[in-house]
């Protein structure tokens, strides 16, 4: 949607209306709402476009993200967290027993985490037929709710992947704020050279 609302009129006699549409805050988004305000703060301050300064805000949160978990996961693999991992935890985990009533909120929160990165694992393993699982075939269903694979001792790189994530959750204030100081210069030196070669394209094609 950003895209689409993103290219400009190209006339001269449309600048008006182009600064207008530069000038709008952009559709909301449930996922980047909470960084909308620091967004059109930035954008003001830098005289960046707020439309290519969110573009390239979400471009730089999936590099930020994708980036630290295969790194994390390699790493954890090196050091051979997962197998640690799996050794330390009895052999069958119930949902109840990452339930503690009264625990602080970063147990809780690391519980959480640790909750959804064991699904996460499951569902791109059995999908890439990584992670130890077999890949299934497309369109296939995975039968009833994802179970923890890693309290079945599926897979070493299960727990791997499920630590990559916890961790790349975690930096999760670091990524933003990355990805924040970043977005002006990647809106200057990458969106809009792109930008303005697609409209060229376009006009050369509506001659």
């Amino acid at each position: 949607m950003i895209a689409l609302n993103y290219l400009p009129q190209t006339s001269l006699s449309s600048r008006n209306s182009w600064h207008r549409e530069y000038s709008t805050t952009p559709p909301p988004s449930s996922r980047f709402a909470p960084y909308r305000q620091a967004l059109n703060a930035l954008a003001e301050r830098t005289r960046t476009p707020l439309p290519s300064l969110v573009f390239s805000f979400a471009i730089l949160h999936e590099i930020t993200a994708i980036v630290p978990l295969i790194g994390f996961f390699y790493g954890a693999r090196t050091l051979k967290a997962g197998d640690r991992l799996i050794a330390s935890l009895p052999e069958r985990i119930d949902d109840s027993e990452l339930i503690a009533p009264g625990e602080g909120w970063m147990a809780a929160k690391g519980r959480e985490w640790w909750r959804e990165g064991t699904s996460w694992a499951e569902r791109v393993g059995r999908r890439y037929g990584i992670f130890g699982f077999e890949k299934r075939d497309h369109g296939e269903q995975v039968g009833g709710p994802v179970k923890s694979a890693v309290a079945g001792g599926v897979s070493a790189d299960v727990a791997n992947a499920v630590v990559a994530y916890c961790l790349t959750k975690a930096s999760m204030p670091a990524r933003v704020g990355v990805s924040l100081y970043l977005s002006p210069a990647f809106s200057r030196q990458v969106v809009e050279p792109v930008r303005r070669a697609v409209i060229r394209v376009f006009q050369r094609q509506s001659k």
